[in-house]
C-alpha cells in the first residue's frame, strides 16, 4: 500500500490524478463482507490523495477474474448480487467523500461480441443504480464503465448512446478505455507465439543496420491518433467523456539481440512513446492515468525515480533517437 509521503510525492511531481486499483474480494469473507481493515487503508490513501486536491479513481481490479472474465456469455443474477453487494459497501463508505473521488465499476472485462457487450451493460446499470441508491454525494459522483475489452475499436462497435447505454439521473457516466498498442513494443517482456517484440517505435527510431525484424511493424503514430479521433468522434463529441485508465510503455529487459547502443535506443524509443500518446489523448479532448509500479515515483517515499520517464509521461519531453543505428 502506498503512504501518505508516496502520495504527497506524487502530487509534488505534477500529478493531479491517481487511480488506485483495487482487489476488494480478495479481501472479504465468504459472505463477500469487505474486511474493515483494508476498508481503512483504502480510505486513507483515498483520503490522502484528496488532500493533496487530486482527483481519486478507485476500480475493482481484476480479483481473480470473478467478474472481469466471467464470460459475459449470459447474465447471472448471481454475479450481479455479489457486484451490488460489493458496491453498496464501497459506496456507503465513502458516500460523503468529496466528488473529486469517481468509481470505476471494473478492470478490463473480457468481451468481444455484441451480446457480451449488452450483458456487460446489463451490470454497468444496477452498479449505477446501486451507487445512486446510496445517497450523499454519490448521488451525483462521476461513475466509470469500461468497454468492451477495454478497447477504442470494440467501445465504438458494440456500444450505441442511443440504444444500449445506461441511464443514469445524474447524467455523470463516463468510458474507460486502455492504451497499449502495439502491446508487443509497449509491454511484451519476451517473444509470445502469437508475436515478436518490437524494441523500436516511431519512424526516426527504426534502426537500418541491424535486428531490423524488431521496428514496429504496425501501431505507430497515424494508428495512434485514430484511436484516440475515433474515441473523440464517437463518445467525447456526443458528451461522454474518455478515460484511458491505463496507458504507458515500459523499456525492455535485456535481450541476446538487444545490447549496447540498441538499448538506449529502445528507452528512448519508449520515451516517444509516452510523450507522443499524452499529447495525442489532450488533443482529442480524452484523459487518463499511465500505468507505474515503482519505476516512476516511488510510492513508499515519493521519490520520483526515473525524471525521463517523468517528463515523458506528462508530456513534457522526449529522448532522442540515435543515429546511424
Amino acid at each position: 500500500m502506498p503512504t501518505q509521503a508516496g502520495i504527497n510525492g506524487m502530487a509534488a511531481a505534477g500529478f493531479n490524478t491517481l487511480r488506485i486499483p483495487v482487489s476488494w474480494l480478495t479481501h472479504a469473507d465468504r459472505r463477500g463482507n469487505i474486511d474493515p481493515a483494508f476498508m481503512a487503508q483504502v480510505t486513507s490513501v483515498v483520503n490522502w490523495a484528496l488532500a493533496d486536491n487530486m482527483y481519486v479513481v478507485v476500480n475493482e481490479h481484476w480479483d481473480n477474474g470473478w467478474f472481469d472474465s466471467n464470460g459475459f456469455r449470459n447474465y447471472s443474477s448471481q454475479t450481479n448480487s455479489k457486484l451490488q453487494n460489493l458496491w453498496t459497501q464501497v459506496a456507503n463508505n465513502f458516500k460523503n467523500s468529496s466528488t473529486h473521488l469517481l468509481f470505476a465499476c471494473t478492470n478490463e472485462p473480457d468481451v468481444s461480441t455484441q451480446s457480451g457487450t449488452n450483458i456487460l451493460l446489463q451490470y454497468y446499470q444496477n452498479f449505477i443504480n446501486t451507487v445512486r441508491g446510496t445517497g450523499g454525494n454519490n448521488a451525483t459522483r462521476w461513475l466509470i464503465l469500461q468497454a468492451p475489452g477495454v478497447s477504442i475499436d470494440k467501445a465504438s462497435s458494440y456500444i450505441n448512446l442511443t440504444t444500449n447505454w445506461p441511464t443514469d439521473p445524474a447524467h455523470s457516466l463516463m468510458l474507460e478505455c486502455h492504451t497499449y498498442d502495439p502491446f508487443q513494443f509497449s509491454q511484451l517482456q519476451g517473444d509470445a507465439s502469437w508475436g515478436a517484440m518490437y524494441y523500436f517505435w516511431g519512424a526516426p527510431y527504426h534502426v537500418a543496420n541491424q535486428i531490423t525484424n524488431r521496428n514496429a511493424a504496425w501501431g505507430e503514430e497515424a494508428y495512434m491518433d485514430g484511436e484516440n479521433v475515433k474515441a473523440k468522434t464517437n463518445f467525447v463529441s456526443k458528451g461522454i467523456p474518455v478515460f484511458i485508465g491505463e496507458w504507458r510503455a515500459v523499456g525492455k529487459s535485456a535481450q541476446p539481440d538487444l545490447t549496447g547502443q540498441y538499448i538506449t535506443q529502445n528507452r528512448n524509443s519508449v520515451t516517444y512513446w509516452n510523450y507522443y500518446n499524452q499529447h495525442s489523448m489532450t488533443a482529442n479532448g480524452l484523459s487518463g492515468t499511465c500505468w507505474q509500479t515503482d519505476d516512476i515515483i516511488d510510492q513508499t517515499t515519493g521519490a520520483v525515480l526515473d525524471q525521463d520517464a517523468l517528463k515523458a509521461v506528462q508530456g513534457t519531453s522526449y529522448l532522442a533517437p540515435i543515429a546511424g543505428l
